[in-house]
């Protein structure tokens, strides 16, 4: 049995340009629609035993790629999202993340061969073996990044600052979270397609 979409979030129409939203905000919104797009291409028709594969020993499945963004996802956005209540309204029009934040999506989070390697937090750590029922749970999850990025729109998201969930002393702007969630997705889509055109994956 292979596995299909049944989210109801149309994967064929790309979200419409929103000529009001400030520019930080119609990109970060293109980029859950194409990682919407990258997924669903990755994951529909693969059979449980395809879904689970792994190309190695400690080497995460397509499945379990997805599985960890969706983890992270549900733990990451509601800490930025709980940051904007009760801030005063004050939009800005492009992300600028301090230096600090920078380096740590350069090293850490953007799909590079310069990104360092470090181990998943525990809480964020995908089970041995991932349900079909991923690929919806990923676009839902997709979908809420889009509404708090439209939400965080009218906020100077470049001084909103949250606690980051997995690494409580650090305290991002709610800008650069939004980054990483992004970049996040892109890094771990990568690695799912590495894994399904890796030799030895079951056809």
């Amino acid at each position: 049995m292979s596995i299909s979409s049944d989210s109801g979030y149309n994967l064929t129409m790309a979200s419409p340009i929103e000529t009001s939203l400030p520019g930080w905000c119609a990109r970060l919104i293109a980029e859950f629609d194409a990682a919407d797009k990258n997924a669903n291409e990755l994951v529909v028709g693969l059979s449980r035993e395809q879904l689970n594969w792994q190309p190695g020993s400690g080497v995460w499945s397509v499945g379990q790629c997805l599985e960890h963004l969706c983890i992270a996802n549900e733990v990451y956005l509601p800490a930025i999202s709980s940051s904007l209540a009760g801030k005063p309204i004050s939009a800005v029009q492009e992300i600028i993340p301090g230096w600090f934040g920078r380096w740590f999506i350069n090293n850490y989070i953007e799909p590079s061969p310069q990104s360092k390697r470090a181990h998943a937090p525990k809480k964020i750590v995908p089970g041995a073996r991932v349900e079909p029922s991923v690929l919806d749970r990923f676009l839902r999850n997709n979908q809420a990044a889009r509404e708090l990025v439209r939400r965080a729109r009218d906020y100077d998201v470049n001084r909103i600052r949250f606690r980051n969930p997995f690494i409580p002393v650090l305290r991002f702007t709610v800008g650069t979270g939004l980054e990483i969630v992004s970049r996040h997705e892109r890094r771990h889509l990568l690695q799912a397609e590495r894994t399904k055109h890796s030799p030895g994956f079951p056809r």
